[in-house]
């Protein structure tokens, strides 16, 4: 009678040596580079909502006047039509394959 030999032992098991090691990371150069365009967008979009509030006249505040600075088109419309494309640049960056 021969004599069964196991080729495979337990400290081998899943261990290939042969194959090369992949990086596996999701995000490549160009992800990177859209989600830093996105940043930059958001960034810009809050940069120019800033202003004086409703109540402020010359940097001081004053219960009696009103300021009409804060419904200007730059605040009201261009300012979050920047941070909205920016955030969609944002996801556009984290689904986009390599």
């Amino acid at each position: 009678m021969s004599k069964k030999t196991n080729k495979f032992s337990a400290a081998e098991f899943g261990a290939d040596t042969k194959a090369p090691q992949e990086n596996n990371f999701y995000f490549g150069q160009q992800n990177f580079k859209w989600m830093l365009i996105g940043l930059a967008f958001i960034v810009v979009g809050f940069l120019l909502m800033m202003g004086a509030d409703a109540n402020t006249v010359d940097g001081k505040y004053d219960p009696n006047s009103w300021n009409d600075g804060i419904f200007s088109i730059r605040r009201i419309r261009i300012a979050p039509l920047f941070v909205v494309i920016g955030f969609a640049i944002e996801v556009y960056a984290i689904l986009k394959r390599k």
